[in-house]
């Protein structure tokens, strides 16, 4: 079996998934690009470069780089995997009610597609004049006649840029978030459809799931062997955090969960957003922030008359304590980036904090933000800059665009033995 896990967010990068920005982001205008979560229209051909970059940056680094529209290809070879997703694309339309006669020449159109095409479709959305262009008459209905041309039977996902969000690796297995926003709740559906069907992940185990309460990777940091942290706020619920406590506890994954209660706002949707780390001991973090962000150590006491598992939540501690205490260091150390409230509103806007590790003090970071940059050097972290003026108008830092799927582990320190 290929070799898979991840057990802290420093440990030196193997194996990552990406998606090359494509065809999907061409199908955001400025009348659905607020609902799609984009806070504008990405110049493609540029944002493309940009992510090509990227992607040779981590190569450079001995990273083994997939892209999730090739396995998604891929996996749609298998025929079970078709139908799942065909099923999933014709039912979950955004809400949309689509008439039976829609529904089945939808499915059609769908069947009919080979795997790259059913990639496109499932990845770019499918239009109603791109569904009547093709089927001719059969695909008239009263729905199609009076739907605009341009309206989407089938979502794009143009946020499937940001592989991070869903799915999260753990040591032995991979957990399946589940996206709160509608406009990204199919991206975890063809995660999952890869991680069920592709030959490369045929023994792993998976955890949580799509249809469960809201997790979503942005929101959860790997501290240490044993320790994850949970963003708590705009997207990832209480009882999200609470079920992937269960299940690391359950699955001998964690002994600590950290809860973290993040702004519910666009510029902090994400723990990511405001905090990331770069070293086994240190982190960096929206000064903003840095003197109000709490958390509340979880961990397991015992088991319920039922046998259900019964959780331990702590009182609210400054975060850095609670963090050091839970990964069993003296201290959690904040990398100072020393900015003024303006210059660090912008920079966290801009995905300043959302850094990904290479490996201990090695770091990528968007190059836009000099002077965080800066700061990291200063306190002894490498950072390998890249280009991210079309990238980041998702919102979204070089963390959020990928996933790690292999790091190597952590020594495990005398004092964690």
């Amino acid at each position: 079996m290929t070799q898979v896990g991840v057990d802290s967010e420093v440990g030196r990068l193997r194996t990552v998934l990406l998606h090359r920005p494509g065809p999907e982001l061409q199908r955001l205008t400025p009348r659905n690009n607020d609902r799609l979560l984009f806070d504008g229209i990405p110049w493609v051909a540029r944002a493309q470069e940009e992510h090509d970059a990227f992607a040779d940056a981590l190569r450079r680094h001995e990273v083994e780089v997939l892209y999730l529209t090739e396995l998604l290809t891929q996996t749609l070879t298998d025929p079970e995997a078709r139908r799942v997703a065909v099923d999933a694309a014709v039912t979950g339309s955004g809400g949309l009610d689509l008439g039976d006669t829609v529904r089945t020449r939808l499915r059609e159109f769908l069947d009919d597609a080979s795997p790259e095409e059913l990639t496109l479709h499932l990845t770019a959305g499918v239009r109603n004049d791109e569904l009547r262009s093709t089927l001719g008459p059969s695909a008239l209905s009263l729905v199609t006649t009076l739907m605009p041309d341009d309206w989407f039977l089938v979502e794009p996902l143009p946020n499937l840029l940001f592989t991070r969000d869903s799915s999260v690796w753990l040591p032995d297995r991979v957990a399946i978030t589940s996206l709160a926003m509608p406009a990204r709740k199919r991206e975890t559906q063809l995660t999952e459809l890869i991680y069920r069907f592709h030959p490369r992940f045929a023994d792993v185990a998976r955890s949580h799931g799509h249809r469960l309460e809201h997790v979503e990777g942005g929101d959860v940091l790997l501290l240490a062997p044993g320790v994850i942290a949970v963003g708590v706020g705009e997207r990832t619920t209480p009882a999200g955090a609470e079920r992937l406590a269960r299940q690391a506890f359950e699955d001998g994954l964690a002994h600590t969960l950290l809860v973290v209660p993040i702004t519910q706002e666009r510029a902090t949707m994400h723990l990511d957003t405001v905090c990331t780390m770069v070293d086994v001991d240190k982190v960096v973090m929206y000064p903003n922030v840095a003197d109000t962000l709490t958390a509340y150590a979880v961990t397991p006491a015992g088991r319920y008359d039922d046998g259900s598992l019964r959780l331990d939540v702590a009182a609210p501690e400054p975060f850095l304590v609670a963090a050091a205490r839970a990964m069993r260091i003296d201290r959690l150390e904040l990398i100072d980036t020393g900015l003024d409230a303006v210059t660090a509103e912008r920079e966290q806007w801009d995905d300043g904090n959302n850094t990904l590790a290479l490996a201990p003090r090695l770091a990528v970071a968007y190059e836009r933000n000099v002077e965080t940059n800066a700061r990291l050097e200063d306190a002894g972290i490498e950072v390998v800059r890249i280009s991210g003026s079309e990238l980041g108008s998702g919102r979204g830092g070089p963390r959020c665009m990928s996933c790690p799927i292999l790091r190597e582990p952590l020594p495990v320190a005398p004092s964690q033995a």
